[in-house]
């Protein structure tokens, strides 16, 4: 298990959110952030403060990427046309692991990363192992046949705690999902607020 996967919940109680709505979150039991200081009276955040947070939680939302891949996201979607929050959103649901997390062949974004890098899924008929790979509408995520009895791949699609959102069309008994749209922000189900536009805030004031 990578350091990641096994700080997951630190996550949470770092950004003071349950994020992804998990039963097992230890926020659920303690709300408040980490270390000697956490319970302290919160003092009302600066500007970039709250830019900051928005950040860190969104990008920990996504299986906590590092910030040269989430950065990129954020070049890439500020050089569309359109709104840079709704683009940077739309990017992100359409990484790998991302629709693979969405349909609910894994259980959490962490498991859904290592899941892809292990070669579990593939793309059009094709074995992809990078997480961040970019889907498009219409393509065909499938697990591989040896994989399909696995026990995090079964526990998964049992999971009654989050529902697949309308822009995935999932096939449980063949386990194929197919990317229908990319989102609009309001599509995607966030357990907790997101505020993409101070993300971008964030990074459009420091250049």
């Amino acid at each position: 298990m990578s350091k990641r996967t096994n700080a997951k919940y630190k996550i949470d109680r770092r950004v003071g959110e349950n994020i992804w709505g998990r039963p097992k979150s230890p926020f659920n039991r303690r709300d408040y952030k980490p270390g000697m200081h956490g319970q302290r009276r919160q003092q009302k955040q600066s500007d970039f403060g709250q830019q900051l947070m928005a950040k860190q939680k969104l990008k920990g939302y996504y299986g906590d990427i590092t910030e040269k891949q989430f950065h990129k996201v954020y070049v890439e979607a500020s050089r569309r046309k359109g709104n840079t929050a709704e683009i940077m959103i739309g990017l992100l649901e359409q990484r790998l692991d991302a629709v693979v997390y969405r349909a609910k062949f894994v259980p959490t974004i962490f498991a859904a990363r290592q899941f892809v890098n292990h070669g579990h899924v593939m793309v059009n008929g094709v074995r992809t192992n990078i997480p961040s790979f970019k889907v498009q509408p219409g393509d065909v995520i499938e697990i591989r046949e040896k994989s399909k009895n696995m026990a995090l791949v079964l526990e998964a699609l049992s999971l009654a705690e989050r529902d697949i959102p309308d822009y995935v069309d999932v096939d449980p008994k063949k386990m194929t999902a197919s990317l229908i749209r990319v989102p609009e922000f309001a599509e995607v189900p966030y357990a907790a607020q997101m505020e993409p536009n101070l993300v971008v805030e964030f990074y459009s004031t420091r250049g």
